[in-house]
């Protein structure tokens, strides 16, 4: 007995569980199954995210707390600045060339609008480097050029932090004015070679009469990469998770119909006729 109602129940477990063969039900399973694998590569992003500006934070702490170097051990005309190098420490002696400066819009800090001030520093050998001198308050419709505080005049030593050209057509300059910086941009429109990249100025001697806002230095923290990732795996497992109850509240509702109709309700009016 013992034996016979166990395959019987067996069976019946089977038999129960027979509606996830439905079409339905297996186009649930996969529409969940791509959801949790998309949330669980989403996850494995972000947490590669978070590895790289590990390694990249690591190394801007490097270059930032390393000694500076002449700008020619670091930048050369034609070549331009790698991601390696940014925000290395260099210093240059020239003089600024005021009438080349140009204006970088749409700068924002802690929501005031404002332009950077880009001056190309022109060295001994004749070649130049562009210099970020700093940030100023100013409108940024673009429609005039601000009044720009003069560049300082005779020799100058900057030193100052190496970045990266920007790309694409916001570095297009129409009458000395950009949105974001390019040595190739910008060489087009100066009479001089140009090193590629630039320099955010940190320093220089002698110091400006009106100095602009310093450059902003690079949070050197995990970013929201880690959460993100967490995130994501928690949507793949709420994705499973709510599967496994809609199959198990259904699997419910289909044994508890199944009863009901193995042992129908008892017509106590009848039974009372027949008394």
């Amino acid at each position: 007995m013992g034996s016979a109602a166990g395959v019987f129940g067996t069976r019946g477990y089977r038999r129960d569980v027979r509606f996830l063969l439905t079409r339905r039900w297996l186009g649930f399973l996969l529409v969940v199954g791509a959801l949790a694998y998309l949330a669980l590569r989403l996850g494995d992003w972000q947490f590669h995210r978070l590895e790289d500006r590990r390694a990249a934070n690591g190394r801007i702490e490097h270059n930032i707390a390393d000694s500076p170097v002449p700008v020619a051990d670091v930048l050369a005309v034609g070549r331009g600045a790698t991601k390696s190098d940014e925000w290395r420490q260099v210093t240059a002696t020239g003089t600024y060339d005021d009438e080349h400066t140009v204006v970088v819009r749409y700068r924002t800090r802690e929501g005031a609008s404002g332009v950077d001030v880009v001056t190309p520093l022109v060295t001994n050998s004749g070649d130049a480097v562009l210099v970020d001198r700093g940030w100023m308050a100013a409108e940024n419709s673009g429609a005039e050029r601000p009044d720009l505080p003069p560049a300082t005049r005779g020799l100058v030593t900057v030193t100052g932090y190496v970045r990266v050209d920007a790309s694409g057509g916001s570095t297009r300059v129409t009458d000395l004015s950009t949105r974001s910086i390019s040595s190739r941009a910008i060489g087009s429109v100066v009479p001089y070679p140009l090193f590629g990249g630039f320099l955010e100025l940190a320093r220089q001697s002698p110091r400006a009469d009106q100095p602009l806002a310093a450059v902003e230095l690079p949070e050197i923290n995990d970013g929201p990469h880690f959460f993100y990732g967490l995130q994501w795996w928690f949507f793949g497992l709420l994705a499973i998770g709510g599967f496994v109850y809609l199959v198990y509240d259904e699997w419910r509702q289909r044994r508890t119909r199944s009863e009901g109709a193995d042992h129908p309700p008892v017509d106590r009016q009848h039974h009372a006729r027949h008394e």
